[in-house]
């Protein structure tokens, strides 16, 4: 059976197909949770953002001019649900709290000063991080699901590996390859 691709789906779901829209939420929900979570660094909470996002995407399907751009369309919903979401959540905790937090962590020295080193990329570096490395998708998909071309996706990677390894290097971690 073959797939039917993100458009058919989509003019499907226009017209009232739920079914075809929760086909569309299986495609990409794990994508839009590593993309919400390279925004909010929290797991749980990229889900709720990545949940939000579909909401959001199911009320404003009528609006998307380019049914091929569903992808690159969901992942700007994704990415401004996830900010707000990061916002509003800096908002509840006092600098006592993340304290407490961050004490309670029970990730060793090294994980922390690579989380470090990924939360200092820019936006776009750090989604691409997080869809090929912490959700594992290939540079296709990846070009598929932020709309840009699998040559933009490799120059990101490569800009965003060279960026973590100098600043391991800098941190005390010798010569670095990644």
């Amino acid at each position: 059976m073959s797939q039917k691709p993100d458009s058919a789906l989509v003019q499907a779901a226009m017209n009232g197909d739920a079914e075809s829209f929760g086909e569309l939420c299986r495609r990409y929900y794990p994508a839009m949770v590593a993309i919400a979570h390279s925004v909010v660094g929290n797991r749980h909470t990229a889900e709720d953002a990545a949940q939000q996002a579909f909401a959001k995407a199911a009320r404003k399907l009528p609006q998307l001019k380019n049914k091929n751009k569903f992808g690159g369309w969901l992942a700007v919903i994704c990415r401004n649900v996830a900010k707000d979401m990061a916002q509003d959540t800096e908002k509840f905790y006092t600098s006592d709290d993340l304290s407490m937090i961050a004490a309670d962590s029970h990730e060793n020295g090294t994980t922390d000063v690579v989380k470090k080193a990924i939360s200092e990329l820019s936006d776009s570096d750090r989604e691409v991080i997080f869809l090929r490395y912490y959700d594992g998708m290939t540079y296709e998909r990846i070009s598929v699901v932020l709309g840009i071309s699998e040559q933009a996706i490799n120059g990101r990677l490569r800009r965003a590996k060279k960026k973590i390894a100098n600043y391991l290097r800098r941190n005390g971690f010798g010569e670095v390859r990644l």
